[in-house]
């Protein structure tokens, strides 16, 4: 690819453009048969019994808060390094965060950072844990699963950047979405994920009650009685206009069926990264990836020693600039933010603060070609001289 390499990027191909242009012709332009399925097709695709789609990974998190009826007086756990929207969710229907910090090498929530935050719930009700599964790399779900059981806690995992991710456990393969240990799982659609629908969302989970009531939150809060006059709907609380367009699901479909290849596209380019950037070890060194996961990588992050380079990380963000190369940082720690240090104070979680002062996020979309992560890989060691 030449030109200017962003951090991410969609993959858009004829087949696509012409889906859509499909569904723009049809009768249903929203809440037709394009979103009941590309529902089944998604949830055939990563194991689950139900998936509901939303308008956008962020509704998919606050659908799954109100499924699970989370709210005022409820505590819900949260690592520290994610996108905003994993704890503001909590925030949307009243319950408090606890942050849990990360393992300072793959930015992951552990067994152990997920105990210390338990420690720190005191006797307030845990409503959820909410693991992420940060670059598409899979939490220790297991142990997750065990330590959510022993306080009453539902999981809701946070694959947004895990579609198409596997794991392997003593009990077997299992596949990001599959609700195996998870109550709820939520993916995002955003144009620079593993597949991308302009902006979207889903949720999966095995349970048929939480998916009626997803479906239910996502369109107002409307139920339409059994034996009534066809017209006729009821609303027994709010909930939300968080429906996903039959246009915008028409493009999943069609993005849907070529995962496998955009899976298997970013897995060979992450080989590349590995061999590319060992050069420049210790230095720059690939985020630590668990013995159990099996990414399909939505980030290539690497985690740098700018002190022992002598450079900050902004001018060496500057310097792969002009030498066109995109970079992204992912995350500033949540708890730092201004909202949630005023309201829970200053905290220290040591784990995220060593992640956050490393990391670094490079080119990695499926349109890229190989050459493309040698001139990576030589614009960043330019950068660090």
């Amino acid at each position: 690819m030449t030109g200017f390499l962003p951090y991410g990027r969609q993959t858009i191909d004829d087949d696509d453009v012409a889906a859509v242009a499909e569904a723009l012709r049809s009768d249903f332009l929203t809440t037709g048969p394009r979103v009941d399925a590309f529902e089944h097709a998604f949830a055939e695709a990563v194991g689950a019994a139900h998936a509901v789609a939303c308008a956008n990974g962020t509704a998919a998190l606050h659908l799954a808060m109100l499924a699970l009826e989370a709210g005022e007086g409820d505590v819900c756990v949260a690592p520290s390094i994610t996108f905003l929207a994993t704890a503001n969710c909590i925030r949307y229907v009243g319950a408090e965060v606890v942050f849990a910090d990360v393992d300072p090498e793959s930015g992951l929530m552990t067994e152990a950072t997920l105990k210390d935050a338990l420690a720190h719930c005191d006797d307030r009700k845990v409503a959820a844990i909410l693991p992420v599964h940060l670059r598409g790399d899979i939490c220790e779900l297991p142990a997750i699963r065990r330590l959510a059981d022993g306080v009453g806690a539902a999981v809701i995992e946070d694959a947004c950047h895990a579609l198409g991710s596997g794991m392997r456990f003593a009990s077997g393969a299992a596949r990001a979405g599959d609700s195996r240990w998870g109550d709820l799982a939520v993916f995002s659609f955003h144009p620079v994920k593993t597949l991308t629908t302009g902006e979207g969302g889903m949720v999966t989970t095995r349970d048929a009650r939480l998916a009626e009531r997803l479906r239910t939150m996502r369109s107002h809060g409307m139920v339409r009685p059994a034996g009534a006059d066809p017209w006729v709907y009821e609303m027994a609380e709010p909930g939300f206009n968080y429906r996903l367009p039959d246009v915008l699901c028409a493009l999943g479909l069609s993005q849907l069926a070529k995962l496998s290849r955009f899976v298997e596209r970013r897995r060979m380019l992450a080989r590349l990264y590995q061999a590319a950037l060992a050069p420049l070890a210790p230095t720059v060194r690939l985020a630590e990836s668990p013995a159990w996961s099996d990414p399909a990588l939505h980030l290539l992050t690497v985690l740098i020693d700018f002190d022992a380079v002598g450079k900050t990380r902004a001018q060496v963000m500057a310097a792969l600039r002009e030498r066109g190369v995109g970079s992204q940082v992912h995350y500033i720690p949540v708890h730092a933010q201004p909202y949630y240090r005023t309201r829970y104070g200053p905290l220290d979680l040591p784990g995220a603060a060593a992640w956050y002062g490393r990391c670094l996020t490079l080119p990695l979309f499926p349109a890229m070609a190989e050459a493309d992560v040698e001139r990576v890989a030589e614009a960043l060691a330019e950068a660090l001289q």
